[in-house]
């Protein structure tokens, strides 16, 4: 593993910034924390770190990612043949089980015993039912993903084409108008169960291919007999999720209860973050 990669998989943040989220998300009745971040921005590390503290309280800490509840392929591959092609690729709005995502966390947060989704992404499939971790408790649910509680855009601001994908596979912009549709109409009701908020702020989307990348050579040495993406086809996938992702970086700011701005490297600027007046 290049030392890049080696330095971003091994980022934490400091014991007492950890200690102060772990009792703002136990503070809220429904003890569900959320972390956003773009892609490759440490969500899964400080997520990690969070159950990590409240198993040294004697905790039991749940952690969920938007990217275990992506439509299965067959699902994708419909939504592709009926609207557009770039919906058979994971992870835009619109590409989620959102109702899922609702009922997992209802129960956790209820105590009532649930099987946790997981998706392969190498395979780039939901795992069977049968090979879902069943949980029976959970005091603390930490759940993380790049778009949470980004609002769509106006109809105006989906006119121009962000990036070489959307001018050459998007020329008629029905793909980026049904994943703002969805991100606007599907969505809210699974935000309505994230009551605080942590966005972990990245410089701009400028460093997300190479923290993308980063994680994918990150996957691949976790699974050295099967082939992740190459550093191409990764440059092409984040395509997918740039116009969401500077949704994200204008306006989560204003709406996350705290926020993490972090350099290049990952690094915080600071800790503990600023709160949200």
């Amino acid at each position: 593993m290049p030392a890049s990669t080696h330095r971003a998989a091994t980022n934490t943040y400091a014991p007492g910034f950890v200690a102060d989220l772990l009792d703002a998300a136990l503070a809220e009745p429904a003890r569900v924390y959320a972390i956003a971040g773009l892609q490759g921005s440490g969500k899964s590390t400080l997520a990690a770190q969070l159950m990590a503290a409240a198993a040294g309280h004697g905790l039991k800490a749940v952690a969920l990612s938007i990217d275990d509840f992506y439509l299965g392929r067959r699902e994708r591959l419909r939504l592709g043949r009926h609207i557009h092609p770039l919906l058979a690729t994971r992870g835009p709005p619109g590409t989620h089980d959102v109702a899922l995502a609702c009922e997992t966390i209802d129960a956790l947060r209820e105590g009532r015993p649930v099987a946790l989704p997981r998706f392969d992404k190498i395979a780039d499939r939901r795992l069977p039912p049968s090979r879902w971790p069943r949980v029976h408790r959970a005091d603390l649910v930490v759940f993380e993903g790049w778009c949470l509680k980004v609002p769509p855009q106006t109809r105006g601001e989906l006119v121009a084409p962000v990036n070489a994908l959307e001018r050459a596979e998007d020329t008629e912009g029905i793909w980026r108008g049904y994943c703002n549709e969805a991100l606007g109409r599907d969505y809210p009701v699974l935000w309505t169960r994230l009551p605080r908020l942590l966005f972990l702020q990245g410089p701009g989307f400028e460093v997300v291919p190479g923290w993308r990348w980063q994680q994918e050579q990150s996957l691949q040495a976790a699974h050295p007999g099967r082939r992740t993406m190459s550093r191409a086809q990764v440059d092409h996938f984040v395509q997918l999720f740039e116009r969401v992702s500077r949704q994200a970086l204008r306006t989560l700011p204003m709406i996350a209860d705290r926020v993490v701005s972090l350099d290049p490297q990952r690094r915080p600027f600071g800790q503990p973050p600023p709160t949200r007046v």
